[in-house]
């Protein structure tokens, strides 16, 4: 059985002396999620130009943007459906991601599919599943095959609060425990499963208490503090590199929507949006790069312009693609025999 070291809550640190090249990633990466996310919900979604279910991460953007930040050549991203930050950081450009939503042939699924049911194995992306703990033993077998090779690397696996109440998320995490895999579990705990409050899930205040019964280490942080996040897991990753086995992290945040864009979230209370807007990490960031005198409002400005021109040419470039072929729509399904 793995060592246990019991879950501490970590503070934010200075970054030293080169911590503008950690927050202006960090800062543009978030932004341009925000603004993919906006785009694809409050307009193209409304405009009938993506269909099916959209899920963002609006307020949630510091978790999937930075450990993906961290990660190395060889290491292996399996983001959730909020984390599309995640997805971005790793290469994957959003008129790739703009047309995957819209069902157009240039999509990383060719039309097959839509919202973030994708992957690119050369960029390290491996799709989620919609049960989204399902994943988690599929990240196991992923670390398993690093091992095998001899790969000095790790697998980063996301996932909401609601996961951890499934079978196949204990299932996973006994494995990987056993085994000692390199792969951190980063939980992003928003407060509700679908409609459910985290207090109605589990008996146990915070989901990092589940580590000890696994013998593994994790740690609690603020989700919308971006540089807390990323000091966390740049401890885990190495931890995990080192061959110690998984890390688990549990970052506290809040859903600043509902479930998905057809969903008005009304068993939510108010109050708690209007509370949770005031921790933004996108605002929190901005004012700690200016307090640090590591961006100008005017550098902050032209981080945003820039945002919004390459989503609006990316919206521009998506929407100018054709649909599917409908005759190959077999084609990757089923292999044809004579």
């Amino acid at each position: 059985m793995g060592k246990t070291v019991k879950h501490v809550t970590k503070k934010r640190t200075t970054a030293g002396p080169n911590e503008r090249e950690i927050v202006e990633p960090l800062l543009y990466f978030m932004k341009l999620q925000r603004e993919m996310e906006d785009r694809i919900e409050h307009k193209l979604y409304r405009q009938g130009k993506v269909l099916g279910g959209v899920y963002t991460g609006r307020g949630q953007e510091a978790i999937g943007v930075a450990p993906a930040l961290l990660a190395q050549p060889g290491d292996v991203l399996c983001p959730c459906h909020r984390d599309m930050g995640a997805y971005l950081v790793r290469g994957m450009k959003p008129p790739q991601i703009l047309a995957q939503y819209m069902g157009r042939e240039d999509g990383p699924t060719r039309g097959r599919d839509g919202n973030m049911h994708m992957g690119d194995m050369k960029l390290g992306l491996v799709s989620f599943i919609s049960a989204l703990a399902a994943i988690v033993p599929v990240a196991g077998g992923i670390a398993l095959a690093m091992r095998y090779r001899g790969q000095a690397n790790v697998v980063i696996n996301w996932h909401g609060d609601g996961a951890t109440s499934r079978g196949d998320w204990h299932e996973g995490l006994n494995l990987a425990a056993v085994q000692k895999l390199p792969i951190v579990y980063i939980i992003n705990n928003n407060q509700y499963a679908y409609s459910t409050p985290l207090e109605l899930q589990m008996p146990v205040k915070n989901v990092a208490d589940r580590a000890v019964a696994y013998g593994m280490p994790s740690a609690i942080v603020d989700g919308n503090d971006a540089l807390a996040v990323r000091a966390i897991a740049q401890k885990a990753i190495a931890y995990a590199r080192a061959g110690k086995g998984p890390y688990m992290i549990e970052c506290k945040t809040f859903r600043m929507t509902g479930h998905s864009a057809h969903d008005a979230a009304e068993y939510v209370p108010k109050k708690l949006f209007a509370e949770w807007a005031k921790r933004d990490p996108i605002v929190r960031l901005e004012k700690h790069a200016l307090g640090k005198r590591l961006l100008t409002k005017a550098e902050i400005e032209a981080m945003r312009a820039r945002v919004v021109a390459e989503v609006d040419e990316a919206v521009a470039w998506a929407d100018s693609r054709p649909y599917p072929d409908p005759a190959t729509l077999l084609d990757g399904v089923f292999e044809a025999r004579a």
